[in-house]
């Protein structure tokens, strides 16, 4: 059964449609598109499927074209410590695939994911011979560094309403995730794994963030109103802005996928 094969066991080729949203295709030159796009392999990942897992060698540098990915590693006591999500459009591991060491932390789908891979040669021949990837990936390693200083400052806060929208702020960074655009499509238990919050913690959350225009809760998903006030977590008190119709427990009725 195909359910009892490994992800990649069931990795294939790309449809024209899955190159078509792969971001750095798009700064490649017709040669070194021609190079690359041959040696890319997709594959379909159930819930819990391991994309990486903390000490395996690098094989492929990834990216997801749908679905949505959480890097974990363990505490000292054994504990997962998620530190980010991993929406459509976001490739991750170039550091890793840049000094071909073993992984350090465990990439996970939390749902029905389509996950790409370009084996680690074929990006490093990119990085030799490719102006236009290596500007991709300087800019992949820059945003990343902010992102995970971020991360650092966000596991000390105590105030749950602003963890939640920092860790909605980072996902919707268009430099790392451009496929997210102006909508997350997130469930609310899926948040919640990902901010390291109980659900219905969650929930108080967006509902703050939704009565001050920030967000809007929407089905199935999240439309960001102001990514300035996300990022900065600027917490107003109810204006005279519109407030949206949908309630946030709408979010938890979508199915993942």
């Amino acid at each position: 059964m195909a359910s009892e094969l490994t992800l990649h066991q069931r990795r294939r080729d790309p449809t024209a449609a899955e190159l078509a949203v792969i971001p750095w295709l798009r700064v490649l030159l017709p040669e070194e598109r021609e190079r690359a796009v041959p040696f890319i392999k997709v594959g379909d990942a159930l819930p819990g499927d391991y994309v990486c897992r903390i000490g395996r060698p690098v094989t492929y540098w990834f990216g997801v074209i749908e679905g949505l990915l959480k890097m974990s590693t363990d505490n000292e006591e054994g504990q997962p410590l998620t530190f980010t999500g991993v929406p459509p459009g976001g490739w991750f591991g170039e550091g890793t695939a840049l000094k071909r060491e073993a992984y350090r932390y465990n990439i996970q789908a939390l749902r029905r994911s389509v996950v790409a891979g370009l084996p680690v040669d074929t990006f490093h021949w990119l990085l030799d011979h490719s102006i236009g990837f290596n500007r991709f990936v300087m800019g992949q390693l820059n945003e990343r560094l902010g992102q995970f200083i971020a991360a650092r400052e966000i596991d000390r806060m105590n105030n749950p309403d602003l963890r939640v929208a920092r860790s909605l702020a980072a996902l919707f960074n268009p430099v790392l995730y451009p496929g997210v655009g102006e909508v997350l499509r997130i469930t609310q238990q899926e948040l919640a794994y990902l901010v390291g919050l109980s659900r219905q913690r969650v929930n108080e959350a967006l509902s703050s963030l939704q009565e001050q225009g920030i967000i809007r809760v929407e089905y199935g998903g999240l439309r960001i109103l102001d990514l300035h006030a996300l990022r900065s977590s600027v917490m107003q008190p109810p204006s005279a802005r519109a407030t949206a119709d949908a309630p946030p427990d709408a979010i938890r009725r979508t199915a993942a996928g």
